[in-house]
């Protein structure tokens, strides 16, 4: 835990924030403030409503209602030019360098010094040299390309931008998550460094061992409201977690036949680090297999893995037996195994095509009478999965844009009914739907299963897993540390599993 130290003023404060999306309450009347030399911890699960925050504090997004302070001042929301100038500067999980820029063309991206018309290059590799030099990594050299530094490296880049903006507010958005643990403790220095100077920190991160060593503070959302207000960083974990749990989760039930004893899938010692970690299970015929985790756990990339879309270093996939060629994802669909991307509108439909060239293009072959598609059988068969999967009537000739988040979840899902997989692969496969449109997904993933589909199925939440799912892998940096059926084990067992650093015993269903 941070040292304690008298409370600065307040640099930021947050009023009745609210953010509207249609059919979404993403923040509902949240209250929050940053003192200026401190960190103060942003906790919650996935979806509670912190990126939502952080991103209407950095100006990307406009509340729908509520205030922000910034030194006192309102600050305009809306306008990132506005924070930046005011000096917040957001450093996201994902880092939004560009790699094949030098570290001073990074540092100085947007407000290039400049005489006249020409770059002053010396100049920014030597003012970059000395914000190196302030955050005790002057071993960097600015003129190195990003992309051959280590992922720690590329943080003190960019924390090194946000310091070239004289930065009062510096937002962490899990930044420890493709960190070792020296890494971590260098972040550590840094950060101390910059609160010692005056600068208040916004930290976001799941890992409570985390908070207790670095925060001063703790807020906690969540559903998007705050439930616990800056309280000390000396909180007992198991309150925070609590917290974070809230209510009891609804109950989510199906009724179906056990699985089967067959196994259709193997997962063996996949290996693909830092993402997927000697991974290794079975799946059997209609089981369905929830994994549970953080964002930056690796559970998405555990099933780009297993579909062939990222080459693992080592281990195997098998369905029914046969090992299946790595990096492949057409050897993959032959064989019998699906995939619902987590963001279905980039990489799982065609936003400007039809639901039936969205279907049936998991299985065009099948609708060939030579160098021409036989349009009839085509929208016959398409008709039918789609009838199956319980679409919206008229779906078919519609626009998937023109679609709710529900329907389109299901013209992906009818297209894996369409192939006849075997083993379908679901990432966040109730993101972005409603209530209803939620409960008539998982009566369809239900209803495959008991056709002997395997289902694998990552979900942020844990009540959808807890209440659906015959078998949980809980995943933490990459491994799985945890096993259990899914009648057998809590939401808080799994958040303490995923955000404590100490190892522990996997066990068997």
């Amino acid at each position: 835990m941070s040292e304690a130290k008298a409370p600065g003023s307040v640099l930021l404060k947050v009023t009745g924030l609210t953010k509207h999306y249609p059919g979404v309450v993403a923040l509902n009347g949240v209250d929050f403030d940053v003192r200026s030399g401190e960190v103060h911890c942003l906790l919650g699960q996935n979806g509670a409503g912190k990126s939502t925050l952080i991103k209407t504090v950095s100006g990307l997004i406009a509340p729908t209602s509520g205030e922000i302070t910034f030194a006192g001042e309102q600050l305009g929301t809306g306008d990132t030019h506005a924070s930046l100038v005011r000096g917040i500067a957001t450093i996201y999980q994902e880092l939004d360098l560009v790699t094949d820029l030098s570290v001073s063309a990074n540092v100085w991206l947007g407000h290039e010094a400049k005489r006249g018309p020409l770059l002053q290059l010396g100049e920014m590799v030597a003012t970059t040299k000395k914000l190196l030099n302030r955050l005790d990594h002057g071993h960097i050299d600015p003129r190195d390309r990003v992309a051959d530094l280590s992922p720690a490296s590329q943080q003190i880049v960019s924390i090194a931008r946000a310091l070239s903006r004289e930065v009062r507010l510096l937002i962490m958005d899990e930044p420890s998550a493709v960190l070792d643990d020296q890494e971590i403790e260098t972040l550590f220095s840094v950060v101390r460094r910059l609160t010692a100077e005056g600068v208040g920190v916004i930290y976001i991160s799941h890992r409570l061992d985390e908070v207790e060593r670095i925060a001063d503070r703790v807020t906690v959302l969540k559903d998007g409201q705050t439930v616990i207000s800056g309280v000390p960083a000396t909180t007992p974990p198991d309150d925070l977690v609590r917290a974070m749990v809230g209510r009891a989760p609804e109950e989510i039930t199906t009724d179906r036949a056990p699985a089967k004893d067959e196994l259709i899938l193997e997962v063996r010692d996949l290996m693909l680090p830092p993402h997927v970690r000697g991974v290794s299970f079975g799946l059997k015929k209609g089981e369905i297999l929830g994994i549970a985790g953080l964002v930056g756990s690796g559970r998405s990339e555990l099933l780009r893995v297993m579909y062939g879309l990222e080459k693992p270093d080592s281990g195997e996939v098998l369905i029914e037996g046969r090992s299946l060629r790595h990096g492949r994802p057409d050897i993959a669909m032959a064989a019998g195994l699906g995939l619902a991307p987590e963001d279905r509108k980039s990489q799982g439909l065609l936003m400007e095509w039809n639901s039936i060239k969205n279907v049936s293009i998991s299985d065009l072959q099948r609708f060939a009478r030579g160098p021409l598609i036989d349009t009839g059988a085509e929208r016959k068969a398409v008709a039918t999965s789609l009838d199956a999967i319980g679409a919206q009537p008229g779906a078919i000739d519609r626009f998937v844009r023109e679609l709710s988040g529900g329907n389109q979840q299901k013209v992906v899902l009818a297209r894996w009914l369409l192939k006849s997989c075997k083993v379908l692969l679901l990432d966040e496969p109730t993101r972005g739907v409603d209530v209803g449109a939620k409960t008539e997904i998982y009566n369809v993933i239900s209803g495959l299963a008991a056709q002997g589909l395997g289902i694998v199925m990552v979900s942020s939440e844990l009540s959808e897993l807890l209440g659906f799912c015959d078998r949980i892998l809980v995943l933490r940096d990459g491994q799985c540390v945890h096993e259990a059926p899914g009648s057998s084990i809590t939401e808080e067992e799994i958040l303490n599993l995923v955000v404590r650093s100490e190892p522990v015993a996997a066990r068997g269903a």
